[in-house]
């Protein structure tokens, strides 16, 4: 199965392939998605649609893992990650994928054994469950390991995707 795995933020989504058999998992693509805080909220959005979106044409995944909605301070800052994860939401779901949300705490816990784990330490067991020469970039870091939670999971959220636009 191949999964691909977004973690969606305005200025930098990272994103994951994984291919996965059985318990053996390899990584196949990443990146982060950079967006300059001179580019405009809408400039950022499509770059982040039309970037998963080819990503997708690609590398051809058969499902999408995404982070939940998280609990922010900020009305504001809340209402910008929901445009960022609506925008990745859209490029799966024009795709016709099956999408599933998984909550962050959930994902660290499935990846490192700890909830609470930090970037660094996630970033390494992705490394070290995907075969990888180096830890991946943060963001993308993430979004690999929203892939492998999947993947040892399957039990997140779906979103279901339309049936015809």
């Amino acid at each position: 199965m191949r999964i691909l795995g977004v973690d969606p933020s305005l200025r930098s989504t990272g994103y994951g392939v994984i291919e996965a058999a059985g318990n053996e998992m390899r990584g196949l693509a990443f990146g982060e998605i950079k967006n300059g805080a001179g580019l405009r909220q809408s400039q950022c959005l499509l770059r982040i649609h039309d970037t998963l979106r080819d990503v997708i044409a690609r590398e051809r995944p058969e499902v999408v893992a995404i982070e939940s909605i998280i609990y922010v301070q900020s009305t504001r800052v809340a209402i910008i990650m929901g445009h960022a994860r609506g925008a990745a939401v859209l490029a799966a779901a024009a795709a016709g994928l099956p999408i599933y949300e998984y909550a962050p705490r959930k994902v660290k816990a499935v990846v490192t054994g700890l909830g609470a784990a930090g970037k660094l330490q996630v970033g390494r067991m992705v490394r070290a469950l995907l075969g990888m020469a180096e830890v991946p970039p943060p963001d993308a870091a993430d979004a690999l390991a929203l892939a492998i939670c999947h993947a040892q999971n399957q039990r997140g959220i779906v979103i279901e995707p339309p049936k015809q636009i």
